[in-house]
């Protein structure tokens, strides 16, 4: 079956309804993310994202914030660009350190992540490209712990990267982050069908 691309108003479900049914809808979620995730070194995810994963989102944010009507054009704005398109992956980015303390220092050396974060397929390289929705890093060099990227595939890549046990790995290339991760194929098997 054919991925969904976009979110429309007329996906949205009343909140009424979306409150009633919000706990199994959340359990359901928990099982379509559970293969949509990657550790990238210590304290890096990945989360990347479909149809679903943002669907979610927006009823959440409609949910917890209560802007009704009023709130649904900008929730749908700001999601919808974070729906794969066909031949791309779309990765939710989150640094996750605890202590604030910490969380401050860390981020105050990472300026100009969101540029060095890569996919290999088969040992060739798709670069990724940071949402260019706000500017993630500073002019002093911090950067924010959360990034929204977009891995572009050409149609040989995205043959390679759907071919049951190929080795795909995910990374970052910073001066003060540098780490690789091998892609189970549990997540390769379930982020294959974000492509057309």
């Amino acid at each position: 079956m054919a991925q969904r691309r976009e979110i429309t108003r007329d996906d949205i479900m009343p909140m009424n309804r979306y409150a009633d049914a919000r706990k199994e809808l959340r359990q359901r979620l928990l099982e379509v993310k559970k293969n949509r995730r990657l550790a990238v070194g210590p304290v890096c995810t990945f989360y990347f994202e479909n149809y679903d994963t943002m669907w979610h989102q927006i009823h959440e944010m409609l949910y917890i914030e209560r802007g009704g009507e009023a709130q649904i054009p900008d929730e749908l704005a700001a999601y919808n660009p974070l729906v794969p398109k066909g031949r791309e992956l779309v990765a939710t980015v989150m640094f996750e350190i605890d202590d604030p303390e910490r969380r401050r220092e860390f981020l105050s050396r990472l300026g100009g992540v969101e540029e060095t974060m890569f996919i290999e397929v088969d040992g060739e390289t798709i670069a990724g490209e940071a949402e260019r929705d706000v500017d993630r890093s500073t002019a002093e060099g911090k950067a924010s712990s959360v990034h929204f990227v977009h891995f572009p595939f050409t149609d040989e890549q995205v043959a390679a990267f759907r071919r049951p046990g190929a080795e795909v790995r995910v990374g970052i290339r910073h001066p003060h982050y540098g780490h690789i991760a091998v892609m189970p194929e549990a997540v390769r098997a379930a982020l294959a069908e974000d492509f057309d």
